[in-house]
């Protein structure tokens, strides 16, 4: 019941794809680029001239980002970049929606294009083996191996792999600590021949398990595409994924065969929001919410609360602003100057 570039969609994927009117590029590649500078310029440019939008993040070590647009506009940027013979070979993921997930361009320049912290990691080099996610299933079951869940605690906390190690990390940095820790006595890695990782489209993956191997690990794998090419090809009947999978734009959560979540975010921490959440009494939409309704002083909730006011008069008057999502009908009469997203 998958959908996307592998083509294995059932007929009501299909009729949904058809149907969108926004096409979802994830995209990254580690890959020596040492002009990465004068590369932002054009990029940007060809982005704006075929509107699409999203974040892109170019560094040394590659690039990495997501954008959305029409069909036509994604495929003239991919085309774009693969012109560029260091770029021939990327990959990238596709999800479609009836609405635009982002708010205006931007392209980065940044040290890494996924921060984890650690000077002259090569992960282009060292990066674990992949492992295709028809074989993903076989791997983590394999009682020697350990699976490890390198995303934040904020993204496992709504799903995961069945029996994967939560690092409980609020950021990416915080994972070569973890894993000098749990190497020692009565850690999770100790001992451990086999580690698995996974995160949410591959690039965090593919660094820490260099850094697994840089660490002396030998025998570290990584499902390849990440868990949204899991969730794009694994059918659910056959899946031992459990819950949604956070995704870093509008769009918030997916499930199996991408279809967008149920989660909302939050305004005021950027955390996703259950049902449950929203029912909580300290939920005030782009205010506060359970997980952050103790964490901001009365002055900040005053601004959020402006925030908000200015979201809801731009919603009646039909017109996006930051903090809002707009149907498919209501986009058609929408100002066109938009405000931006981010790229997970």
């Amino acid at each position: 019941m998958a959908f996307g570039a592998a083509g294995l969609a059932g007929p009501y994927h299909m009729v949904f794809k058809f149907m969108a009117t926004v096409t979802i590029a994830a995209l990254y590649k580690f890959v020596d680029l040492p002009d990465y500078e004068s590369l932002q310029q054009p990029l940007l440019a060809l982005c704006n001239a075929q509107r699409v939008k999203g974040t892109l993040l170019l560094a040394r070590e590659g690039i990495n980002g997501t954008i959305a647009g029409s069909a036509e506009g994604i495929a003239a940027v991919l085309s774009y970049l693969r012109s560029d013979p260091r770029l021939q070979a990327l990959e990238h993921k596709e999800s479609w929606s009836d609405e635009m997930p982002f708010y205006r361009m931007k392209v980065k320049l940044k040290r890494e294009i996924v921060t984890m912290g650690v000077p002259d990691l090569d992960a282009q080099r060292l990066a674990g083996a992949y492992v295709p996610p028809q074989e993903w299933n076989a791997l983590i079951q394999d009682p020697d191996v350990v699976v490890v869940d390198v995303r934040n605690d904020y993204e496992v906390s709504i799903g995961s792999f069945s029996g994967a190690v939560n690092p409980h990390t609020a950021s990416f940095s915080e994972f070569p600590d973890w894993v000098r820790e749990q190497s020692a006595e009565g850690g999770a890695l100790e001992k451990k021949r086999k580690v698995a990782m996974f995160c949410t489209g591959g690039i965090r993956c593919e660094k820490s398990t260099a850094y697994l191997r840089s660490q002396g690990y030998d025998e570290v794998y990584h499902l390849q595409g990440g868990i949204l090419k899991y969730l794009e090809t694994v059918p659910a009947e056959k899946s031992l994924w459990q819950g949604q999978c956070f995704v870093f734009d509008e769009r918030v959560s997916v499930g199996h065969g991408l279809e967008p979540g149920e989660y909302e975010l939050c305004r005021a921490c950027r955390l996703p929001l259950s049902a449950a959440d929203k029912a909580s009494e300290h939920y005030l939409e782009g205010v506060s919410c359970p997980h952050c309704h103790d964490k901001h002083t009365e002055e900040q909730k005053q601004r959020f609360a402006e925030r908000q006011k200015q979201v809801e008069l731009a919603r009646q008057r039909r017109q996006r602003h930051i903090g809002m999502r707009l149907d498919r009908d209501a986009i058609k009469g929408a100002s066109p100057a938009g405000h931006g997203g981010s790229a997970g």
